[in-house]
């Protein structure tokens, strides 16, 4: 290019070529799959945190002379906690943006976890417990507002899965994680240890983690790539705090959603809570025997990518996503029934980790389309708001799970609690059709 000045024509200075490839260095390449790797190791370190007092309860209760009844109390504040958290992360997610949001809630959870093991007596770590459920329901929902603002429709399902999973390898690793830090610095160590890496989590994902529109590292290609697969969003007209909420509590949207979360979740639960007692007692499998649990969690594992993979797909071939959600859920909410029911029945003890392996990967599977669809219907400036309302009812089905379980099993049987299951999935699935219609954020 050439500008003229006084007769003379004179060059415009020139992007050198080792200035032009700094730039492109600059930009790392497929940078929201980085984003989304960051958070499933922040999804695995949350499930972490939250077995290390179940793991090693027999060592503490001995240690400071706490009965079975204050172990319930502990976790039952740690419960109430993370319910009520579910309630409020959401909307501090909206108001603070999920940069700042992610590094609080991390940062706390691991402060309240390393705290636990300086804890001299019970009531400081029942306080320490109730830190932690009140500061990890934050990445729950911080997570999916990142999705929602760096990922396209097509590519959501996919992006959910793969920090979903987090749980169940969080689940399956925990064990060994916590018993050999343990062996090497005791319960209060662990606790210390494991903690202080969060801490230090905190750094990366400060470092990585920016918003869209100002990324240092994002090429314009991939911004471009992520904008233009996005579907429309609702005018965005300013909202003050009752009129958020108004919208929230008085969409039927949402409270099929919320609903949905509260019937299912239950069966994770139990798988995760009470399959173990079960197999011991029921089924006769020793301590040692129980390791093989972790096939459980692998179909998890298997169904989280599952459920993201097939409705994004579904996306791709032309389906809208909120379509391509509902017919993965309606899979889901048909497997599950059709295999949980007969795990009393079976008598081969194979069969019964065979049929629970399948109830595992559909469950995981609805779990992954759940939260998309909240992503589908709502718009990003609601988005954490909502979902922390919708799973609340996780929280609160936990809960209710726990106590009517163990109601059923000492007045009845666990061959009851199969039967009950058996009903969940279906009912959720019609509220969803009946309730959860649409195809474009409306909130």
């Amino acid at each position: 290019m050439a500008t003229q000045r006084a007769g003379v024509t004179r060059p415009q200075p020139a992007v050198r070529p080792a200035e032009l490839e700094l730039i492109k260095a600059m930009k790392l390449r497929n940078l929201r799959w980085w984003i989304v790797s960051l958070l499933l190791l922040i999804s695995i370190l949350n499930y972490v945190d939250r077995q290390i007092f179940s793991i090693l309860a027999p060592t503490i209760q001995a240690e400071l002379g706490m009965s079975d009844a204050q172990y319930g109390q502990i976790v039952s504040f740690f419960l109430a906690a993370y319910t009520f958290s579910y309630l409020v992360s959401g909307r501090i997610m909206d108001a603070i943006g999920a940069r700042a949001g992610m590094a609080l809630s991390l940062g706390l959870w691991s402060a309240s976890s390393a705290l636990t093991g300086f804890a001299r007596g019970i009531g400081g770590i029942a306080w320490c417990r109730a830190g932690l459920g009140l500061f990890e329901a934050g990445g729950y929902t911080a997570s999916p507002k990142v999705v929602s603002e760096w990922f396209p429709d097509k590519e959501r399902g996919t992006a959910i899965s793969i920090y979903a999973i987090g749980a169940s390898i969080g689940a399956t690793i925990a064990p060994l994680i916590i018993i050999t830090l343990a062996n090497q610095y005791g319960w209060r160590g662990t606790f210390i240890v494991t903690g202080v890496f969060g801490l230090l989590l905190v750094i990366p994902w400060l470092v990585l983690f920016r918003p869209l529109y100002r990324h240092p590292w994002l090429g314009e290609a991939e911004r471009q790539h992520i904008l233009a697969g996005q579907m429309p969003q609702p005018e965005a007209k300013p909202l003050s705090e009752a009129q958020r909420w108004g919208a929230i509590v008085s969409s039927r949207k949402i409270w099929a959603l919320m609903g949905a979360r509260m019937l299912t979740d239950p069966v994770w639960y139990f798988l995760q809570f009470w399959m173990p007692k079960y197999l011991h007692s029921e089924r006769g499998l020793s301590q040692n025997q129980l390791t093989s649990l972790w096939l459980i969690f692998l179909a998890a594992d298997i169904g989280f990518i599952a459920g993201g993979f097939f409705s994004d797909r579904l996306v791709r071939r032309g389906r809208l996503p909120a379509d391509a959600r509902r017919w993965v859920m309606g899979a889901a909410a048909l497997t599950v029934p059709l295999f949980i029911g007969w795990v009393p029945h079976l008598g081969a003890i194979e069969l019964v980790f065979a049929f629970s392996m399948v109830v595992a990967l559909a469950h995981a599977a609805w779990l992954t389309c759940n939260a998309a669809l909240v992503m589908d219907l709502v718009s990003k400036r609601l988005f954490a708001t909502a979902f922390g309302f919708v799973s609340a009812g996780s929280a609160l089905g936990g809960i209710v799970m726990n106590s009517a379980v163990a109601w059923a099993v000492s007045r009845y049987s666990y061959d009851s609690c199969f039967l009950f299951m058996v009903l969940l999935h279906p009912i959720a699935m019609f509220l969803i059709l009946r309730f959860a219609r649409g195809t474009q954020p409306s909130l």
